[in-house]
C-alpha cells in the first residue's frame, strides 16, 4: 500500500487562498475546529442574505454542500460596532478545500 499526500494550498488561517471571502468589510472565517465564518452588520437581513450568498458560492466552489453544524446569533451592543454577529459553524476540511483535492486525487489515480 502506498501512501498519497494530499497538497493543499492553505493561507495564513488554515483555510484555502480559494475559498470565496465573506462579502462584507466586518465579515471573516475564525479559527476553531468548527470555524465560524462571520457575518457583521447593524442590518440582520443583510447579514443573513450576505451568509447565504457565500454559502452558495462556498458550496459551488466546494462541489458539494458546506458542512454546517450549527448557525449561531449574537449581539454586540459596544458603541460603533454592527450589532448583529451571525456565524456558521463550519467544518475546517471544506474551508481547506479537502473534498476538492480528494477529487482530484481519486481522478489522476483511476
Amino acid at each position: 500500500m502506498s501512501e498519497e499526500s494530499i497538497r493543499l494550498e492553505l493561507d495564513d488561517s488554515g483555510v484555502s487562498v480559494d475559498l470565496p471571502k465573506p462579502p462584507g468589510e466586518d465579515d471573516e472565517v475564525q479559527g476553531v475546529p468548527y470555524r465560524p465564518v462571520e457575518f457583521r452588520d447593524n442590518d440582520l437581513p443583510a447579514a443573513l442574505e450576505r451568509s447565504a450568498q457565500w454559502l452558495r458560492e462556498a458550496q459551488e466552489w466546494l462541489g458539494e454542500p458546506v458542512d454546517v453544524i450549527a448557525v449561531h446569533l449574537d449581539y454586540d451592543d459596544r458603541e460603533g460596532a454592527p450589532y448583529y454577529d451571525l456565524k456558521l459553524l463550519c467544518n475546517e476540511e471544506d474551508l481547506a478545500g479537502a473534498p476538492i483535492a480528494m477529487r482530484k486525487l481519486r481522478g489522476s489515480v483511476g
